[in-house]
Parts: structure tokens; C-alpha cells; sequence
């Protein structure tokens, strides 16, 4: 027990704290996830066409859903997400749904708020590859739209401030409660079976939770890739380093939450763990310096897909015609 406490400890250094969940059951680490009570159902329906339209990058083609796949888990099932021209991008694509309980956007929380984030792949030239200027000026020019804007923020012109808090609201929305394993946290004993707890057993005792807990089962905090030994990849991206230049944040990265988990594969920055049995085995290893057996791994795993909730339901939206004055897409420019 002893050991176990140090080595949690030493998970926790360098931790950002995210702010408080409330506990249905307070003797977890993991809490229930609640479902999602929208402010504006106006702005959530925007965002929710925003999410979905192609036009706002340079391409015509790629849209906030094409690496947030709301079909695929929020995410897009590839190591590495492909951009503008089939670039490949530097790092693996977090899933979108509960990512309004991550204390930071981004792999390297570069982005504090959802809204800091929904600005960030318009503008970067390799994903959507086009500007906030010419997306916003897409946007004007589609009458429906501007009546939508006006609808929403009381005025038809348009800025990308408007665009990002609207996307955002709708990213609110995309929360997974009523999980297997939510259920058993609320009472319902019969909800997972005996695998499955000893699973989650294992999963406390073996100090997984030091890291993964709170509703998300994750995203609560920043911790190194390789606490026990080096983690060998042939990934760049060197996490919070990127951002706050300091060698201790080398290798620093958000802990992914673990909601809808046997749905978001490959998994890590990098995507080298093709399968959850794969992933447990080396975080095991190289965080705890742990070596799981074969029956240990089944059971974990086991666990972890009691994590999948109920995933966000609604109609695809129609999007309102471009019209003469619209920017053409430009797929092959540079």
C-alpha cells in the first residue's frame, strides 16, 4: 500500500487541478455523468450546423465533425487526423464528446476553453486551412445564416467570436451519460457483472485512478508519458514543452478521459496502441511499473467498456445554400 501511495503520488506531480464535480457516490473516484442542460437552445442548434459545415474550411470539404467524428465516438479512428491536401497531422485526435469536462483543449492544453479551441482548426494550415476572415465572410454571406446570428446575438454581422461561442455550446451538449458502469454508481448492483468489477478493482488497486478519475474518468489533469521508463515513439510532439518551454514539461500531456473508450481507438498522442488491451498493457508498464497478466488485462478491459455511455442523438442538420456572393472552396490551392 505503501509503494502504491508513492507512485500515485509521484503521478500527481506536475498535476493542474480541474474544478470540483459534484459526486453522486462520494466514496468513488469516478463519479456519474449528468446529462447535458443546454442555456440557448438557439445557439446550440447554430452550433450544432457550424460543427457539421464543410464551408468553413478552404477546401469546401473538411468540416469540425471530419476528425470529431459524432458517428465514430467524437473522434476519427486514425493515428493522426488528415488535413488540408491529405496533410497528416503531428498528433492523434481526441475524442469531442465530454470535452467540456477537460480542464484544457488540446493534447497540450493549449486552448483553455472550448471556444479558444473551435477557433484553432479553421485557421491552422493543416487542417482546415483557411483564416477567420474568410470564414466569417462565408458565413455573411449566406442570408439564412445571418438571420441565425441575429436570432441568436441580436445582430447579422457576423464575427468569429459569434462563430467559436456558438460551436461551443453545441460541444456542451455532447456529454454520454447513462453509462453501464453509471448505473452501478447509482445503485443499479446488477448493471456490470463480476469481470467487470473485479476489473474496476484492479483498475483502483492498481493506481490507474490516481490519474483517471472524476466524471470524465480523465482530463482532470497533465501528467508525463513515461513515469517508469522512457516511452519510445516516433511522434514529435513533446506535450506542455511546446507551450511553456520548461524541459519538466517535456512529455507532459492531458490525460485523456476514458468515457466511451472501447470507441475512440487507436489510442495515445500518438496512436500506437491499436487496441485496449495494447494500451492497458503499456500504460501498466511504463506508468506504474506494473506488468498486468493475461486475466488482470481482460478484466480492465472488461471494465473499461462498462465507460461507454449513451452517445448524442439528434437530426443531421440541413445547411442553408451558398449563394453568388459566396467564396469558392479552393481543394487543390497551396
Amino acid at each position: 500500500m505503501i509503494m502504491r501511495a508513492l507512485i500515485i503520488s509521484l503521478l500527481s506531480v506536475g498535476t493542474i487541478a480541474a474544478p470540483p464535480v459534484m459526486a453522486a457516490a462520494a466514496d468513488e473516484p469516478i463519479q456519474p455523468i449528468e446529462a447535458a442542460k443546454p442555456k440557448n437552445e438557439n445557439m446550440v442548434e447554430l452550433g450544432k450546423m457550424l460543427f457539421f459545415d464543410p464551408r468553413l474550411s478552404k477546401s469546401g470539404f473538411i468540416s469540425c465533425n471530419s476528425c470529431h467524428n459524432l458517428s465514430m465516438g467524437g473522434s476519427d479512428n486514425l493515428p493522426s487526423s488528415i488535413g488540408h491536401k491529405w496533410h497528416q497531422g503531428p498528433i492523434n485526435s481526441p475524442t469531442v464528446l465530454n470535452s467540456s469536462m477537460n480542464l484544457a483543449q488540446f493534447w497540450d492544453g493549449r486552448a483553455k476553453t472550448l471556444k479558444d479551441q473551435a477557433g484553432g482548426p479553421i485557421a491552422n494550415p493543416g487542417e482546415m486551412a483557411f483564416s477567420h476572415e474568410l470564414a466569417v465572410g462565408v458565413l455573411q454571406s449566406i442570408p439564412q445564416y445571418r438571420n441565425r446570428f441575429k436570432e441568436v446575438f441580436g445582430s447579422d454581422k457576423i464575427d468569429i467570436g459569434m462563430v467559436t461561442d456558438a460551436i461551443a455550446a453545441f460541444e456542451e451538449t455532447l456529454v454520454t451519460p447513462d453509462s453501464r458502469f453509471d448505473k452501478w454508481l447509482k445503485g443499479d448492483k446488477a448493471a456490470i457483472n463480476q469481470t467487470e468489477r473485479e476489473g474496476y478493482n484492479l483498475f483502483k488497486d492498481a493506481g490507474c485512478t490516481g490519474c483517471h478519475n472524476g466524471a470524465a474518468v480523465g482530463g482532470a489533469s497533465f501528467q508525463k508519458m513515461g513515469v517508469m521508463e522512457p516511452y519510445k515513439t516516433k511522434s514529435k510532439a513533446e506535450g506542455r514543452f511546446a507551450i511553456t518551454g520548461k524541459d519538466a514539461d517535456r512529455m507532459m500531456f492531458k490525460v485523456p478521459t476514458l468515457r466511451n473508450i472501447e470507441l475512440t481507438y487507436p489510442y495515445f498522442h500518438d496512436g500506437a496502441a491499436a487496441s485496449l488491451e495494447d494500451a492497458v498493457n503499456t500504460m501498466g508498464r511504463l506508468q506504474l511499473g506494473r506488468n498486468f497478466t493475461k486475466d488482470e488485462n481482460a478484466k480492465i478491459v472488461a471494465f473499461l467498456k462498462t465507460l461507454t455511455g449513451k452517445q448524442p442523438q439528434f437530426l443531421i442538420p440541413i445547411l442553408p445554400p451558398s449563394t453568388k456572393e459566396t467564396p469558392k472552396p479552393k481543394p487543390f490551392d497551396d
